[in-house]
């Protein structure tokens, strides 16, 4: 259905009609949230009807089938239909800079050669790949923006350098591999949303062995915050309302604003301690599994005394080379001390071995703002910290059940011998 029998056409699209959805939610929270029917049109690829180039072939062909598509998928890729969102991620210029530097960074391994672009939106990242001299660009999106990117490709006369392919990178087909990746997959709190799946599958289906894949690792910190400003804004507010005692409506207020994290930017100032890493994700290598559940040991020693009102998240993705590049040690992490991907204890001082060596794109708190901002997780009361208490405890985000594309937080924490459990879910 979505075959490639040659370059010049541009475009292949489901010939059948997506059914209408339901929008619920909005903005680009990011690319989930919304429901719809599921459309006729979308197949299971068959592996076995692929034809690969190299040694690897045996075990491409042995991947196991990819996931359905199901209705949440097809909301969450309505979603992405929608202008706003992209015109969002497009003025983020911290965002958008950095991945044109990176390409052009890295353009002797793009110059002619066969890039994917994942999640192309409206084909901002295929066209700088495309004016990096890359041979074709096979530009991958299941939403129809993808009619946009189209004629946004036509329009700047790369139709017969950049093919713009309808549906999800699971289902498409193309007829060889390719030798870079592409992808701005990253959601709040880093893996909201679950695009690095699809990464992962277009890594293993499509990738040249010393491919190229940018960005090429990522880390997702935490870290304990206190904000007094948005408590009081939100909470102690309702204490005298026009001089009118409203405090009956404290525990409603606590309920409503702070059930699910929040996505909002704080300062450095904020940040009551070093950050400790959650996860680290080498693109390299991660496989779909290690996205199921991601778990984690913390323990914090606050600087200074202050109302610790919850945790905040972020995270940066580093542009490094492929694996085999002479020129690229492929760090296997960018904090001194963090070894282990799910459970790393202790505190995390950010140090890079070696600021020269890869560019970056940082979410965090001290760096220039980015639409991804930084998700907040807070208390709903809070609790009250001495200089030099420790804060300790387990973190455990985790796919849903209902939706994939959500995330479930089980946060365990304790402070001044006295230990609570927040659970909440992202979506």
């Amino acid at each position: 259905m979505y075959g490639i029998t040659g370059y010049s056409n541009g475009y292949h699209q489901n010939q059948q009609q997506h059914s209408s959805e339901e929008k619920r939610g909005g903005g680009r929270r990011r690319r989930g949230g919304r429901r719809s029917r599921h459309p006729p049109g979308f197949r299971v690829f068959d592996h076995h009807h692929h034809h690969y180039n190299n040694d690897d072939d045996d075990d491409k062909q042995e991947q196991k089938a990819p996931p359905p598509c199901t209705d949440f998928d097809m909301a969450y890729f309505h979603s992405y239909a929608h202008v706003g969102i992209h015109e969002e991620m497009i003025k983020d210029r911290v965002r958008t800079d950095t991945y044109r530097a990176a390409i052009m960074q890295h353009q002797s391994f793009i110059e002619g050669k066969v890039v994917m672009d994942v999640g192309c939106g409206t084909g901002i990242l295929s066209i700088f790949c495309a004016q990096a001299g890359a041979k074709r660009v096979y530009a991958v999106d299941a939403s129809d923006i993808a009619l946009q990117a189209n004629e946004v490709v036509k329009a700047n006369n790369l139709a017969e350098k950049i093919i713009v392919l309808h549906g999800r990178v699971e289902d498409v087909e193309i007829d060889e591999e390719v030798d870079v990746i592409i992808s701005e997959w990253m959601g709040y709190m880093l893996l909201y949303e679950s695009m690095l799946g699809s990464v992962i599958t277009a890594r293993d289906r499509w990738l040249k062995h010393g491919g190229l894949i940018l960005p090429s690792n990522a880390t997702l910190y935490m870290a304990p915050i206190t904000h007094p400003d948005r408590y009081n804004d939100s909470i102690e507010f309702w204490r005298n309302v026009y001089g009118i005692d409203m405090s009956a409506m404290l525990q409603l207020a606590k309920q409503c604003a702070f059930e699910e994290p929040c996505v909002e930017t704080i300062t450095g100032e904020n940040v009551l301690t070093w950050p400790h890493v959650v996860k680290h994700v080498d693109c390299y290598t991660i496989q779909h599994d290690e996205l199921e559940s991601v778990s984690t040991r913390y323990k914090f020693q606050s600087m200074m005394r202050a109302p610790l009102h919850g945790f905040a998240f972020w995270f940066d993705v580093e542009f490094s080379g492929p694996t085999n590049s002479p020129t690229n040690n492929h760090i296997p992490s960018l904090l001194t001390g963090a070894s282990n991907n799910n459970h790393i204890d202790g505190i995390q001082k950010k140090k890079r071995a070696n600021p020269n060596e890869a560019l970056v794109l940082s979410t965090a708190p001290e760096d220039p703002p980015t639409h991804w901002q930084q998700t907040l997780i807070y208390f709903y009361d809070p609790i009250e910290v001495e200089q030099d208490q420790i804060i300790e405890g387990s973190l455990t985000l985790s796919q849903s059940k209902e939706n994939r594309r959500f995330m479930n937080i089980h946060l365990e924490y304790s402070s001044g011998g006295r230990s609570y459990v927040k659970e909440s879910v992202m979506r």
